[in-house]
């Protein structure tokens, strides 16, 4: 478990560096303000929960049996709000289909049963 957090939230955090620079350098001619901040957005939530995947990581080595399942919860639960989360609001603002809007808040749902997790988990670590 730790191995794969750990990977996910290295991976997760490199991209999220990948995207802004893309953002930042090849999208800011083509997208108006509105979309290239949503597209930061993305990209920041990316990052905090890339890191957030790294904590979970280290949180997996301080917590016995009792935490293990919050801390793997935690750890899937980042894991798909980034993707659901990030990932809509990229292909909003890349593809111009707005209606993903409306599947980004199931990200955001994923990223606070994650840290719900990590603060219960956190019960348990030694």
């Amino acid at each position: 478990m730790m191995q794969t957090f750990l990977r996910l939230g290295a991976l997760f955090a490199g991209l999220g560096v990948a995207f802004g620079a893309f953002g930042a350098h090849a999208l800011r001619q083509r997208l108006d303000a509105r979309d290239l901040d949503i597209f930061e957005t993305g990209v920041r939530y990316q990052m905090y929960h890339g890191l957030a995947l790294l904590i979970v990581a280290w949180l997996s080595t301080r917590t016995g049996v009792e935490g293990a399942t919050l801390v793997r919860t935690a750890g899937w639960a980042f894991v798909a709000g980034t993707l659901i989360f990030s990932g809509s609001l990229y292909a909003l603002v890349l593809t111009q289909t707005r209606w993903l809007g409306a599947i980004t808040p199931l990200g955001g749902v994923a990223f606070l049963v994650g840290w719900i997790c990590v603060l219960l988990a956190a019960r348990h670590a030694t």
